[in-house]
Parts: structure tokens; C-alpha cells; sequence
């Protein structure tokens, strides 16, 4: 069990230390340890979640008064467990670090309200061919920007709004019970402090309008039903200056009446006649680049393919490009002429003798195999 420091220790200050001392103690460790000074600093976050802690104790006589008592024993008692995260912290001592960081700077109010703006979908269907070379489009989207007659206040210009008198301007109510203090934000404000008495014309009052934004698409090659591109900040505009969120294109791609698609790899399927399967021959087929002549081996067996090195489409991560692969259908001749019929006969008499010793040698090899 880790034995906690003591909360005078902690703030640098005496047991007899007056409010205003243990507030300006609480300040320079604020400033010195704050999470924004200090990003990705664990050591100072934990030194900055300590120091909030022992003044969030010491400046309320009441909990002061338990702790130099019983020390920290007397607190865990009485239910006190310390904040939960940097935002509690902030919304705790927001006059603290409004007053002295400025204004956003400190993670008070200003914090509370800024929020970041909502992410966008839209669905976007591609032919085989765009998937497959990329393309440049424009699309059309419906947000939320932040309203350009108010600047988001809300207000109309030349008024301000007023500071809510229910919570003072904090965004927060506030009910004691026993020991502790419960915050919850103001309904009547929405937690953002003002009431504004004057709605804008244009945004009535929400600092905010519906556009019609045309947005440019760059969509790289190989991209395939289900990917995702990200255009950070053409999401909606956040609220009281927030960042804007982001919009988020998904991705379909039609099936193409040829060509099949195998991630990087493209399949296609080209009938040849039983003479040019036999004997070899010289054809011209459509690839993803145009027309292309390929050669035939003679002797092609039903089932074998071709495959053309660096024909498919790109890979998204390296531009290296996947395979052609060139399935060969081989068509039985069917409505022969009588001529095609006798030349045929005649051709199967001189093969006959080739598979009757064939067929031979596997009845004797499957009649030895049963005898056994």
C-alpha cells in the first residue's frame, strides 16, 4: 500500500498557512505542473493531480479541519477519494486557472465550453475503373459552420450576453452534502455561464448555419469497397471555437461486367476454341491499360491460365501493381458441318490406338490393385 505524502508538504506550505498562502502555493504548482506545460509528462501529471488533491482538502475548512485532525485516515472515512481526471480538476478551480492563465488557458470554463465539432459520413460509389486508376471528384456535403454574422456567439452583434445568475458565469450548480460538494452544470445556461438575451438573427441564437459545402476528393488508386479516406476538419464546426470535427468518405465500387478483382489481382475469362487450345495461336484481349496480344501455348489443357505481371491495379500501400491472370475457357465445338464431323473421326482413329493403351494400362493397374 503506498503511504500518501502530507498535503502541507505537498503544497509547500505550513499547517498554519492561510487560504490566500495555500491558494498562491496551489498556483505555482499549477503553473509548473500543468498537463498543457508539460505534454506526455507522467511524473508532472501525478505532481499536478497531487497538488490538486491537497488543496481541493485544505481549502475547505471543513475537510481541513478532518484532515489535521485525523490526517488522511479520517478522510477515506468520510468518503473523500480525490478527483477523477484533469477535468474534474479544471471544473473544480476553474476561477483559479481562468484568473491566472488567461483565458484558455487553464482548462477552466473556456475548457468546459469549447468542444470539438461533430464527424461526418458520406457514401460514395465508385465504377471499377476509378477504383482501380484513383480520381479527383467534387462532392456536396451538409453541415453546420459556425455562424458568420454572430462568429458563433450567438448573440446578435452589437449585444453581449449576460452572465447567468444561477451559477454566476461558472456553468456549474453547486449542493453540499455533509463533507463534500456536488457540481453539476447549470440547466439554465447549459453549462456555457451566459444567457443570451439577444439571439442572432441569421443562427437564432445557436451560433451556428446549415451550408451546402463543396468538397474536393482526391481518391488514390486501389482503393476497394470499404475504404476509408479522412478530410480532417471538414466535419461540423465545434461549438464556442472548437476545433471542427472530421468528415469520413466510405467507399463502394461497382462490379465491372469483365473484370474481377482479388484485392491487388485481376481475373478475366477468355474463350478459345479447341483448335486454338490444340495447335497455339495468337489473340488479343482487353486489359485494365487497353488491348493487349498474348500467345496461346499449344496444347492448352482446360483450367490453365496466363498470368500477366504487373497488369492488375495498384497496391494502396506501395503503388506496386498486382497481376492480370487470364482464365482459358475452352469451348467444345458444337453444330459441326459433315466435313468437320469426318475430319474429326478421322483424327480420333489415328489418337485411338495412343488411348487404348492408355485405357489398358489403367484397367490392368485397377484390376491388380482389387486382386490384392
Amino acid at each position: 500500500m503506498t503511504t500518501k505524502r502530507d498535503y502541507y508538504e505537498i503544497l509547500g506550505a505550513s499547517r498554519s498557512a492561510s487560504p490566500d498562502e495555500l491558494k498562491a502555493a496551489y498556483r505555482k504548482l499549477a503553473l509548473k505542473y500543468h498537463p498543457d506545460r508539460n505534454p506526455g509528462d507522467k511524473e508532472s501529471e501525478e505532481k499536478f493531480k497531487e497538488a490538486a488533491e491537497a488543496y481541493e482538502v485544505l481549502h475547505d475548512q471543513k475537510k481541513r479541519a478532518i484532515y489535521d485532525q485525523y490526517g488522511h485516515q479520517g478522510l477515506s472515512g468520510s468518503g473523500f477519494s480525490g478527483f477523477g481526471g484533469f477535468e474534474d480538476i479544471f471544473s473544480s478551480f476553474s476561477d483559479i486557472f481562468e484568473d491566472f492563465f488567461g483565458f484558455g488557458g487553464g482548462g477552466g470554463r473556456s475548457r468546459s465550453r469549447s468542444q470539438r465539432g461533430s464527424d461526418l459520413r458520406y457514401d460514395i460509389s465508385l465504377t471499377f475503373m476509378e477504383a482501380a486508376f484513383g480520381i479527383e471528384k467534387e462532392i456536396t456535403i451538409e453541415k453546420a459552420e459556425t455562424c458568420q454574422e454572430c462568429l458563433g456567439s450567438g448573440s446578435e452583434p452589437g449585444t453581449q450576453p449576460e452572465t447567468c445568475r444561477h451559477c454566476h458565469g461558472t456553468g456549474q450548480l453547486s449542493q453540499s452534502q455533509g463533507f463534500f460538494t456536488l457540481r453539476t452544470a447549470c440547466h439554465f445556461c447549459q453549462g456555457s455561464g451566459q444567457i443570451i438575451t439577444h439571439p442572432c438573427n441569421k443562427c437564432h441564437g445557436t451560433g451556428k448555419t446549415i451550408i451546402n459545402k463543396k468538397v474536393s476528393l482526391k481518391i488514390p488508386a486501389g482503393v476497394d469497397s470499404g475504404s476509408r479516406l479522412r478530410l480532417t476538419g471538414e466535419g461540423e464546426s465545434g461549438p464556442y471555437g472548437g476545433t471542427s470535427g472530421d468528415l469520413y468518405v466510405f467507399i463502394s465500387v461497382q462490379a465491372h461486367e469483365f473484370f474481377e478483382r482479388d484485392e491487388a489481382d485481376v481475373y478475366c475469362k477468355i474463350p478459345i476454341s479447341f483448335v486454338q487450345a490444340t495447335l497455339g495461336d495468337k489473340i488479343t484481349i482487353p486489359t485494365l491499360n487497353g488491348k493487349k496480344t498474348i500467345t496461346i501455348p499449344k496444347g492448352t489443357q482446360p483450367g490453365e491460365a496466363i498470368r500477366l505481371h504487373g497488369e492488375g491495379i495498384p497496391h494502396l500501400r506501395n503503388h506496386m501493381r498486382g497481376d492480370l491472370i487470364i482464365q482459358l475457357n475452352i469451348k467444345t465445338p458444337i453444330n459441326l458441318t459433315k466435313k468437320q464431323e469426318a475430319l474429326l473421326k478421322e483424327f480420333s482413329e489415328l489418337e485411338s490406338s495412343k488411348f487404348s493403351t492408355k485405357l489398358k494400362n489403367i484397367l490392368h493397374s485397377v484390376s491388380t490393385g482389387n486382386s490384392k
